[in-house]
């Protein structure tokens, strides 16, 4: 079966990998439930219809991707005639983009980001509102801010006039990244020489000497952090952030952003703890899915909890939501019967 390629400036619509996997040539009929064109595809031939969807996740280095891909597999698996795919993207805003665009159906995404996605706001002020629901609340995001040993970089407000990069652009990365910036007293784009790297292209910059530092959100750990950790000769420091938690909640809410303890360990050379950033990361559906099909997704994620927590540890965190206010945004309908069939009220 052939796979649907992404690039971050050219990504094929469904209808597009439909042609070039030859489905419109053999002469199967394809429909797709968005009036534009562009929700989720159905092909039909000899009876039967094949549904498919797409999963917007993040880069090959971070954690979205292998949970991502863990999904995708899990629902092909579990939902009948139904083929879904995984995608690398920037990340929580290009994922939130491609599904107001009607390219995606499922997303990952900080909960930060997807505040302004809904609103219509920041990253979102050029495309809209984007009209998403709330699957679940997956695991939480430490903020890492990395630097080399004895770099004289101890705090965030150190990074002035450094070399710095701010994470992959459209990532809920360079979100956070620039509001801690400015948290500091330092303008995220005339404070610092500017760098927008994924968290595999930051880790490499590190150790070429190429930036003096780099933000990255994401769980423990971060695959392409423990490379960078373990490369001979060289000793990373994590710095805290916790000390602008109180600018952050006075402009964002209190709900929003939290201090969490990155465990001392989680890389090598990193024996203590460290205070950081935390904010939620959420699995996100288009309000154009049908209540049927997102309660099987739903159904379909928390029974194979053992199946994705061996794709990548954060997934042991996966649990119901205690209740309708536990995401920054509404519950889809069919998450909805989900949870209320298990006792929400």
């Amino acid at each position: 079966m052939c796979g649907w390629v992404t690039q971050r400036k050219g990504i094929l619509t469904r209808a597009k990998w439909a042609i070039a996997c030859g489905v419109l040539a053999a002469g199967v009929a394809c429909t797709s439930s968005g009036s534009d064109g562009l929700g989720a595809v159905s092909c039909g031939t000899g009876g039967s219809t094949v549904r498919f969807l797409s999963v917007a996740t993040g880069g090959t280095g971070g954690v979205y991707y292998p949970y991502g891909g863990a999904l995708a597999r899990i629902l092909t698996a579990r939902l009948p005639n139904t083929q879904v795919t995984a995608e690398v993207t920037g990340a929580s805003v290009d994922n939130l983009k491609l599904m107001q665009q009607g390219r995606a159906d499922l997303a990952f995404t900080l909960a930060d980001t997807l505040l302004e996605a809904v609103a219509g706001t920041g990253p979102f002020a050029d495309v809209g509102k984007v009209d998403a629901r709330a699957i679940a609340v997956l695991y939480t995001n430490y903020t890492h801010l990395v630097v080399r040993q004895g770099s004289g970089i101890t705090r965030v407000a150190d990074l002035k006039g450094r070399v710095v990069s701010t994470g992959a652009p459209g990532s809920g990365t360079e979100l956070i990244a620039d509001r801690l910036l400015t948290a500091a007293g330092i303008d995220p784009r005339q404070g610092i020489t500017r760098h927008a790297l994924g968290a595999s292209e930051s880790a490499g910059a590190l150790k070429d000497g190429k930036v003096d530092a780099f933000f990255w959100s994401g769980g423990l750990p971060t695959a392409a952090i423990q490379d960078l950790a373990a490369t001979p000769g060289l000793s990373i420091a994590l710095l805290p952030q916790a000390d602008l938690l109180p600018a952050l909640q006075q402009r964002y809410g209190t709900d929003l952003y939290r201090a969490v303890s990155m465990p001392g360990g989680t890389y090598r050379g990193t024996a203590d703890p460290v205070e950081v950033i935390g904010v939620s990361n959420v699995l996100v559906a288009s309000a154009r899915l049908e209540p049927e099909l997102v309660e099987k997704i739903t159904i379909a994620l928390f029974e194979a909890k053992t199946e994705l927590t061996a794709a990548h540890p954060e997934a042991r965190h996966l649990a119901p939501a205690p209740g309708p206010n536990s995401a920054p945004v509404p519950f889809h309908e069919g998450s909805l019967r989900y949870y209320q069939a298990r006792g929400w009220r």
